[in-house]
C-alpha cells in the first residue's frame, strides 16, 4: 500500500500543467500524461508532499490549491491511495526540465487532456474537477491498463 498526492495546476487560460512520463524505466504511467506529484516521505502529510513534489518537479510554489478528493487505485497487488489536488497560484517560475528525470512538462488546454493518453479513470475525475464537485472519493480496480470497476462515494459507476 502506497500513499501519493496527484496536483493539476491551471493557468489563467484554462490549460493545465501536464507531465509526459516518458523518461522512467519501468514506469507504470511509461507514455500517460498526467498532474504532477508523487509518494509520501516519512513523517509527511498529503499537503507537504503534495508542495514539495510540485516545487521538484516544476520550480512552482503553489499559493492557492484545494484537496479535491482521494482516488484510490487498486491494480493487481498495488493499492494506492492518491490525494488529488488542484491548484491556481504560485509563485516562482516554470522550470521546464525540473521533472527531466520523469517525463515532458506542458500546458495542454483543458478541454484537450482527455484526447492525450491517460488512464481511463483519469477521465472520471476529470470530469469531477470541471463539475467543481467539493470533495469525492473514487476507488478505481484496473486489471492491467483496463479500468474494470469505479465506485464514486460509495455507488459503483463502472
Amino acid at each position: 500500500m502506497k500513499n501519493t498526492t496527484l496536483c493539476y495546476i491551471e493557468n489563467e487560460r484554462g490549460e493545465y500543467l501536464m507531465l509526459h512520463r516518458v523518461k522512467k524505466q519501468n514506469d507504470l504511467n511509461h507514455d500517460k500524461w498526467i498532474g504532477v506529484g508523487g509518494k509520501f516521505e516519512p513523517g509527511e502529510d498529503a499537503l507537504t508532499c503534495v508542495m514539495r513534489e510540485v516545487q521538484e518537479e516544476t520550480g512552482l510554489t503553489l499559493t492557492s490549491y484545494r484537496c479535491r478528493g482521494v482516488v484510490t487505485f487498486l491494480l493487481g497487488e498495488l493499492t494506492e491511495y492518491m490525494f488529488l489536488y488542484t491548484a491556481d497560484a504560485w509563485t516562482g517560475t516554470l522550470v521546464k526540465d525540473a521533472a527531466r528525470n520523469e517525463g515532458i512538462l506542458e500546458w495542454v488546454p483543458k478541454e484537450q487532456v482527455e484526447q492525450l493518453p491517460i488512464w481511463e479513470g483519469d477521465k472520471i475525475f476529470f470530469r469531477l474537477l470541471n463539475e467543481e464537485r467539493p470533495y469525492f472519493s473514487l476507488k478505481l480496480v484496473y486489471e492491467g491498463d483496463t479500468l474494470t470497476q469505479a465506485v464514486l462515494d460509495g455507488k459503483r459507476i463502472v
